[in-house]
């Protein structure tokens, strides 16, 4: 642990909880350059340099959002955020007061945000530190050398293994991390 950075101080951004889930909406599957690129655009598209509210996503076309690089998917995933934000179906001010389950549960009802979205949102915006993201390839990979295990470990054994670190498994899926992209030995 001494070898890798320090866990991140929180909260990471001062943006409203709907900005950091579309920036992540915005960030899935591309590479960073690309992500910054297609999220800067999309914040263009309003006066001012945050990004767009909630309602004023929604106001947007999706011929304006295509233009930006916003791909259906995730226009459609967006939209659907913004929709339920405006609704007041989901409550983003107060979700930072609800268990881990309940944010997960709340979250993934939206078309596009799945478990893994949802607990990166709890370990690096609500700052939640027994967060086990046991799924994820930069875990289960960072366990892997820990552990010279031959192959990743399935997530069920990963949630077993990481027991032991309550209630601080957030700092030791940051550490795995770590792991994988400082190529520390484990």
């Amino acid at each position: 642990m001494k070898r890798t950075p320090p866990f991140p101080a929180l909260p990471m951004g001062r943006h409203s909880h709907f900005h950091s889930l579309s920036r992540a909406i915005v960030s899935q599957q591309l590479a960073g350059k690309a992500a910054n690129t297609i999220y800067g655009r999309v914040k263009a598209l309003v006066p001012g340099p945050a990004f767009p509210t909630p309602a004023r996503f929604l106001e947007l076309s999706d011929k304006e959002l295509r233009g930006a690089g916003l791909s259906k998917a995730k226009t459609r995933a967006i939209r659907d955020l913004a929709g339920r934000v405006e609704s007041g179906n989901l409550k983003l001010r107060s979700i930072g007061r609800q268990p881990d389950v309940e944010v997960i549960r709340r979250l993934t009802e939206v078309w596009g945000i799945g478990e893994w979205s949802a607990q990166m949102f709890l370990i690096f915006r609500l700052g939640r530190l027994d967060v086990m993201p046991a799924g994820d390839l930069g875990v289960q990979e960072g366990l892997r050398i820990l552990d010279g295990l031959e192959e990743r470990p399935k997530p069920e054994w990963i949630l077993e293994r990481s027991e032991p670190w309550r209630p601080l498994r957030s700092v030791a899926s940051w550490v795995l991390w770590q792991i994988v992209d400082t190529n520390l030995p484990g």
